[in-house]
């Protein structure tokens, strides 16, 4: 062992475990960069007094010791698990964020039959709801830098909670109507902004985890959560469309949700989440204004590195490039076509089902791949399953014998869940090369670059969708919109050398 030259002071509270094979109790201390430490107490020492050594292997049942709070957990085996309390907390969270599908298929049948908005006008809505998300940085600087009762993650999940909550819950209660849609857009905005300073915390405390964990699992188990939640409201969305036909029911019920979110955040501390620190020091106090000062340059000292930056890059630009026609294809499906809300809801069902399967196959057997061999498949993959839009929109599955609904119902979600399962190897890198202190910033700024891009390809395709004349009278021109769609999502691999060729489990963690 060697000597750190660091004495702390217990408290009186504190309690050993006895070591079978010494005359002396272990403590031992979890740190950020995952070195292992014990504290190692003489039995004629004072009880008050311990000293730090370094050791590669603690003892098997330890006192985890939390140098913030001067407080821990006794009994607890340092076998990679998270607490109850994270996993319930971080799991919800990432659940209600998949979850958010129920009430927003409900929005989005309203503004298609209620308020009859055509496809152009419903996609730009959408994208214009989505706009709070690019302030994600700004939340991500904030809750690194600026803590809230000694904490900086939970205290942001619960505003985010209560945003969301109050939003929806507002929603619930006004009328539905033409003349009250500006409310309604103010309530999806702040809506979006509850969720994405949610969103924020959440992934900062799962990638904080990750340092001294598998980084893969971790970010296997948030897509999991995601996922599981996109299921149950793309199929209980459809469910309560087709039965109740009530989308503001719809809206009380996710507010509901978001109220146990917001309750399981103000039970819970975040000293007893934390099972890792990065110092044994206390950081000094400092102003906002030089926390957040600090916290950019960091941000800004991390985006610039070069195995960070040309990834990012390459993600962000593969996205942008490709237009989306989502709304055109939605009021194709639903005021063409005249398919049943429950019909579009499993076929989101079948969507997420897909992404979970290929989260297991990449937690089981490709993230052994090289990531540029392994992107580069995937972007293929997705320009093609563009071409099931196509087959639908000329009818091609009804000449072969596929009903409309059976197809849309197996096939439509296949691009839009290759999209989503394309940002997971991404986040398990930047997870692996993201400094420590930097978490919250370098993610937020990670996923406000990846919904500004959608942003811009949505209205990419709201152009390119009203050059072609694409309206509810007429869809005669949307296949050569899909042939473009196509032909843009090739672009990216004229520059995949952006993406690392080495595998994501070679990677040294930042």
């Amino acid at each position: 062992m060697v000597c750190l030259s660091k004495s702390i002071t217990l408290p009186s509270t504190v309690r050993t475990e006895k070591n079978t094979k010494a005359d002396f109790p272990l403590l031992y201390l979890r740190s950020l960069n995952s070195s292992n430490l014990t504290i190692k107490r003489k039995a004629a020492s004072s009880f008050r007094k311990a000293v730090l050594y370094l050791s590669d292997r603690p003892p098997p049942k330890v006192f985890v010791f939390d140098m913030r709070t001067c407080g821990g957990r006794e009994g607890e085996k340092d076998n990679g698990c998270i607490g109850d309390r994270i996993w319930a907390l971080c799991g919800f969270g990432f659940w209600i964020q998949g979850f958010r599908c129920f009430p927003w298929l409900a929005f989005n049948f309203h503004m298609a039959h209620s308020l009859n908005l055509s496809p152009s006008t419903l996609q730009m809505v959408q994208n214009v709801g989505n706009l709070p998300m690019v302030a994600k940085p700004l939340f991500g600087i904030l809750s690194d830098a600026f803590y809230i009762g000694g904490a900086h993650r939970i205290p942001y999940i619960s505003i985010g909670a209560f945003l969301q909550a109050f939003s929806w819950g507002i929603l619930a209660l006004i009328t539905t109507d033409a003349g009250t849609f500006p409310t309604q857009m103010v309530c999806i905005l702040f809506s979006n902004l509850g969720a994405s300073v949610t969103e924020v915390a959440s992934d900062a405390l799962v990638v904080e985890f990750s340092k001294t964990r598998k980084a893969v699992e971790l970010q296997s188990f948030t897509y999991a959560y995601l996922a599981v939640g996109a299921l149950l409201g793309n199929l209980f969305g459809g469910f309560f469309l087709l039965k109740f036909a009530k989308p503001k029911f719809m809206f009380f019920i996710f507010a509901f949700l978001l109220t146990i979110q917001l309750a399981l955040s103000i039970t819970t501390k975040e000293t007893s989440l934390h099972p890792a620190h990065d110092s044994i020091r206390l950081p000094a106090r400092k102003s906002l204004k030089e926390s957040l000062g600090e916290q950019f340059a960091h941000l800004v000292t991390a985006i610039r590195q070069t195995r960070i930056l040309r990834p990012l890059l390459w993600i962000i630009a593969s996205n942008m490039v490709v237009p989306l026609l989502s709304g055109s294809i939605f009021c194709f499906q639903t005021q063409c076509l005249v398919l049943d809300p429950f019909v579009i809801g499993l076929s989101k069902v079948v969507g997420q089902l897909i992404v979970l399967l290929n989260t297991a196959l990449y937690n089981r057997y490709l993230k052994a791949i090289p990531m540029r061999r392994l992107i580069f498949g995937v972007q293929l993959f997705y320009a093609l399953s563009f071409l099931s839009d196509l087959i639908l929109v000329k009818q091609l599955n009804v000449a072969m014998g596929i009903p409309n609904d059976v197809y849309v119902l197996c096939i439509s979600s296949l691009s839009e869940s290759i999209a989503q399962f394309k940002t997971l190897p991404f986040t398990i890198l930047f997870s692996r090369l993201c400094p420590s202190g930097c978490e919250g910033s370098l993610f937020a700024f990670l996923a406000s670059a990846l919904c500004l891009s959608s942003i811009l390809s949505g209205v990419l395709g709201v152009g390119l969708a009203s050059y072609l004349g694409v309206s509810p009278e007429n869809y005669s021109s949307l296949p050569v919109g899909i042939v473009m769609q196509i032909l843009a999502a090739l672009l990216p691999l004229g520059w995949i050398s952006y993406v690392p060729s080495v595998r994501n489990l070679e990677i040294k963690k930042g």
